[in-house]
């Protein structure tokens, strides 16, 4: 029988809250860059050897995948980035439409308006501020485009998921992990992974380091400087067990997982 061959491909969400680990990476790894769902497909196909993706997406195709140690794309409060806008306050909404490019901020803002109580219809659309409010009384937001969107109409903002997260369960919320197929050979996948753990490493001791990200994430956004320095604080990629404990909890009770989430090692 044929061996399957893997590829040297490290998938990244087209998204700035990557760059401390994607930032000037070894070139021994080619970069594929994708929305967050998008990714989920890529690593199933073997397009790329492991790939920050969904949380809620890991729970759909947990029977085929592993989580990776570490690292992931989380927030202790605020994140900045996954916003719900609104001409009204939450309670007196009737429809918000929903993007299509992270399952994750879908399913923490199904399971934060159930939680409420509230009635809510959902319409499905791209991810574009002014169509979306076009069609309903809120808009849900992720990355750059909930950033920028942020800075244009602040007196939009109706919730920041994050910290309403953090308010319901008392714990962080991980938006992103990642992951691989659970047949990647292990040495080539802890290569990768360690490339990524390198430069976040360098992110997080050198101020030289830090100040680069920001500017490399400054020229893909419309964004200042102090923007983006906060935004790193609000923000993070490297996961303990605080966060894994927001993780898990997450899974459990808005993914409906049925079993404890499995490591690569």
């Amino acid at each position: 029988m044929e061996q399957p061959t893997w590829t040297k491909t490290i998938g990244r969400v087209a998204f700035i809250n990557c760059d401390p680990l994607f930032h000037n990476i070894s070139k021994e790894w080619n970069i594929l860059s994708a929305p967050p769902s998008w990714l989920t497909g890529h690593v199933l196909r073997k397009d790329c050897i492991l790939a920050p993706i969904p949380a809620a997406d890991y729970a759909k195709h947990s029977d085929e995948l592993y989580l990776l140690p570490e690292i992931g794309i989380g927030s202790q409060g605020e994140v900045g980035s996954v916003l719900l806008f609104g001409a009204v306050p939450l309670s007196s909404m009737k429809t918000i439409a929903l993007p299509s490019d992270s399952a994750t901020s879908v399913a923490l803002l199904k399971h934060l308006i159930s939680e409420k109580g509230l009635s809510m219809n959902y319409i499905p659309t791209g991810p574009d501020y002014d169509s979306m409010m076009a069609l309903a009384d809120g808009a849900l937001l992720i990355g750059d485009r909930a950033l920028e969107a942020a800075k244009e109409f602040p007196e939009m903002v109706q919730m920041d998921l994050g910290l309403a997260w953090m308010n319901q369960e008392s714990l962080p919320m991980i938006f992103g992990v990642f992951v691989a197929r659970k047949d990647t050979p292990v040495e080539l996948l802890k290569r990768a992974h360690q490339a990524l753990l390198d430069n976040l490493e360098m992110f997080e001791h050198t101020p030289q380091k830090r100040d680069d990200v920001i500017q490399w994430s400054m020229r893909k956004s419309d964004l200042s400087h102090e923007r983006l320095d906060q935004y790193y604080g609000e923000v993070f990629n490297r996961l303990n067990q605080h966060h894994l404990d927001g993780l898990f909890a997450f899974l459990s009770k808005a993914c409906k997982l049925p079993h404890e989430p499995l490591f690569a090692w």
